[in-house]
């Protein structure tokens, strides 16, 4: 005799004649509940008196039964699991309509048995259409706690076939079953897959140039000009801070300048310029590789209102049309609340920037010394965590206002409140995500003044400096970090909670497979072989589910949103982290399977949607690829060094003036300090004697980083109106009043 076994069921079978039956008979398949609701059971319900949550409980099941809803009522210590199962009319109502239907009746043939997702959709519809006489629905009923939770079921057969095919990570590099999670999970996961694997495909290209422009600046570590400058400097700089920094070296911050090449140099540009159209391509792209696989799937011209009013009819044959009035008063209430909402983020994001403002003198005062030299290195890692960690808290902040404010709003249907919330929600994240980087790349170190004249917080703190090489920088170390840890930490809870849940709750499922030993063996004792299986049972693939972690109308926009949010990082100020694509094709690669295996085998099943499109995704796509042509030309104009080294190379440099093309950038650091004679009243006060001393011997002059202190929208008029002003009053002013107007021409080729 040996034991067979598979994960649902155990076989006992003689070893000499294995062909035969098995000696315990398979137990009868259960016919298949649609879904399932689980209510808690009161105990002082099973007295005289009914509570007033038991009394709803019932009513509810109640309502139920008369729409001919099969259920069947399953005790489980302080639980009730009902299992719901939809007549074959209803589904036959539903086949009649689709076909009469002037939109959606070349959708798909009639078919004998309706799908298993089909059969979970028109149930979910009738359970949340459902309603006790004074009104209340299964929302207001899971707020009372009358009912615990509601899910569908996992299918065992399809669900075995997908994670056999494509939820593992054995299959990372294996093409994606679209058909098969279309038919298990209907066509709004399907979309999901198969934008992320069309965009992970065309991250192939934009990761290869990324990784060109970080060889190139690797190639040309040791033998630029602008680093060796740096390196061999003898130049001595302004202090950091107040009162402790000393005057430094310029020399000191050589690696600094070297990391900054990486990411600042010629081809970065082009580089810039490549990522705008590539994002152009994507999205055309993808629009076509949509409308393939919904002409595939038969539902190109599917009408969402149409399957809606089809769905009603399912419910209630006597259902009237839904009236819908604007309220003007309304939309202009949630209009004000959202701007409050982000002026709170962008507050927020200011309160970043006075953290790192305050902690650089700080650090500069630590017992560390290695803390003490690189203090605003550290000041800016320290600002990026505690972006992140506001990144995490806000959004759930984000969350709750997005639906309190589309509550507020009473949309049409629940296809415009998702478009309202999606729309709300991305914005508020937007502004979380990116306030913080849109200082560091457009107002860092050129809005902190100079020695005699520094822009103080609180009349206290002076505003943080770019390093001379550049303040990309700056930004690249923003953006890693909050990339970085957004994606591998996000991953890394997402998987490992729902795992280690499931893990402890599978030694409880066990136990209960063990108790329905007693039912095989009721089944060899009786003749017939008919013995109805116990309620352990039929309650088993129940509680596997229930066990699961839970799902809901968000659990998809979560994962959209999260890759969303990524395509903004790869595309928006890319020019700084040229290694983003890299970053965000290998955390696809595995985010595609990891998705696929929390859907699968970690949590409830989803509940199948159609339709034909990814929604108002699209458009926040679309605006996502403009902004980022508009920003990487911002970044290129004012961030980076660009333009005044092309400047410096043709006009203003040795090159400029004696017409041999050799060693064209020497000197371009130098002519790119401001000096500051500290003998000067205004300069001298923002310093101590103690910070103005080298090697015992005090410092008359220092150096600091001059930018122009223009903005950006009046660059333009500035230049028209040269021949009205007078020319700049120092030498030093003379590169930087060209730039000014070469950022323009730039940003005007850019955008």
């Amino acid at each position: 005799m040996f034991c067979r076994k598979a994960k649902e069921d155990i076989e006992l079978f003689d070893r000499d004649f294995p062909q035969k039956s098995p000696l315990l008979p398979v137990l009868a398949p259960q016919k298949s509940y649609d879904y399932v609701l689980v209510g808690h059971k009161d105990e002082e319900a099973e007295g005289d008196k009914e509570t007033q949550r038991t009394i709803k409980q019932k009513a509810f099941i109640e309502m139920l039964r008369k729409k001919n809803i099969k259920v069947l009522e399953i005790p489980h210590d302080d639980k009730l699991f009902y299992g719901l199962r939809a007549p074959n009319e209803v589904f036959e109502d539903y086949k009649y309509l689709l076909k009469v239907s002037d939109a959606c009746n070349w959708i798909e043939e009639p078919k004998a048995v309706v799908p298993q997702s089909t059969r979970i959709r028109i149930v979910h519809h009738i359970l949340h259409h459902t309603y006790l006489d004074n009104g209340e629905d299964l929302h207001e009923l899971l707020k009372q706690h009358v009912f615990e939770t509601f899910f569908c079921l996992h299918e065992k057969k399809a669900q075995k076939e997908l994670r056999t095919n494509w939820a593992r990570w054995s299959s990372l590099f294996i093409r994606q079953p679209f058909s098969e999670v279309k038919a298990y999970f209907g066509e709004k996961v399907a979309l999901y897959y198969l934008w992320l694997d069309w965009y992970t495909k065309l991250l192939v290209p934009a990761a290869v140039l990324g990784m060109l422009v970080f060889l190139y600046g690797l190639a040309f570590f040791n033998s630029n000009p602008l680093i060796k400058e740096v390196c061999e400097s003898d130049i001595i700089m302004c202090p950091r801070c107040d009162k402790r920094c000393p005057v430094w070296n310029l020399s000191d911050t050589c690696a600094y300048a070297k990391v900054s090449h990486l990411f600042d140099n010629e081809a970065t540009v082009a580089f810039a310029m490549s990522m705008a159209i590539w994002a152009t391509l994507f999205l055309e792209l993808w629009k076509r590789q949509r409308a393939k696989h919904v002409s595939k799937w038969k539902v190109y011209d599917w009408c969402e209102e149409e399957e809606e009013l089809i769905l009603d009819i399912v419910n209630d044959q006597d259902c009237k049309p839904k009236h819908f009035r604007h309220s003007y008063l309304r939309s202009m209430l949630v209009l004000i609340l959202v701007t409050l909402m982000l002026v709170v983020i962008i507050g927020i994001a200011h309160a970043i920037v006075v953290f790192r403002v305050v902690a650089a003198p700080l650090l500069s005062e630590g017992s560390w010394e290695f803390i003490r030299d690189h203090a605003n290195t550290v000041a800016v890692l320290l600002g990026a965590v505690l972006h992140y960690l506001t990144i995490q808290i806000m959004t759930r902040v984000n969350r709750w206002v997005a639906l309190k404010l589309c509550d507020l709003e009473k949309t049409r249907s629940s296809t415009a409140t998702e478009r309202s919330f999606t729309v709300k929600m991305f914005t508020f994240q937007f502004f979380t995500l990116f306030s913080s980087l849109f200082y560091v790349a457009f107002f860092m170190g050129r809005i902190n003044g100079y020695p005699g004249s520094y822009v103080r917080v609180a009349g206290r703190w002076r505003l943080e400096e770019c390093h001379p090489s550049g303040c990309l920088t700056d930004l690249f170390i923003q953006m890693a970090v909050v990339m970085v840890l957004k994606q591998t930490l996000n991953n890394v809870f997402e998987f490992i909670v729902p795992w280690c849940k499931q893990f402890f709750l599978r030694r409880k499922a066990k136990r209960m497979e063990r108790k329905c030993g007693h039912c095989y063996r009721k089944t060899c004792r009786d003749e017939s072989g008919c013995v109805e299986p116990c309620d352990v049972c039929k309650l088993r693939n129940w509680l596997l589910n229930y066990h699961l972690a839970d799902t809901n109308a968000f659990s998809l926009f979560n994962e959209f949103l999260e890759m969303v949010v990524q395509f903004s990082f790869t595309t928006i100020f890319v020019a700084a982290f040229p290694l983003a694509p890299l970053l965000a094709l290998l955390n696809n690669i595995f985010e595609i399977r990891l998705d696929a295996i929390k859907m699968i085998s970690l949590e409830r099943r989803l509940v199948p949607k159609k339709t034909n499109d990814i929604g108002i995704w699209t458009n926040v796509l679309e605006a996502i690829g403009v902004l980022a042509v508009i920003a990487n030309g911002l970044v290129i104009g004012i961030s980076s060094d660009f333009i005044p080294r092309l400047l410096y190379r043709y006009y203003y440099g040795p090159c400029a003036v004696s017409g041999v093309y050799t060693n064209c950038m020497k000197g371009y650091i130098r002519n790119t300090l401001s000096t500051a004679n500290l003998n000067e009243t205004l300069v001298r006060k923002d310093f101590i004697t103690a910070q103005l001393m080298t090697d015992g011997l005090n410092v008359t002059q220092c150096r600091s980083v001059s930018h122009s202190g223009v903005v950006l929208s009046v660059e333009p008029l500035v230049c028209s109106l040269w021949s009205h002003w007078s020319a700049p009053q120092r030498a030093d002013q003379w590169l930087h009043w060209s730039a000014l107007c070469g950022h323009t021409g730039l940003l005007c080729v850019d955008t």
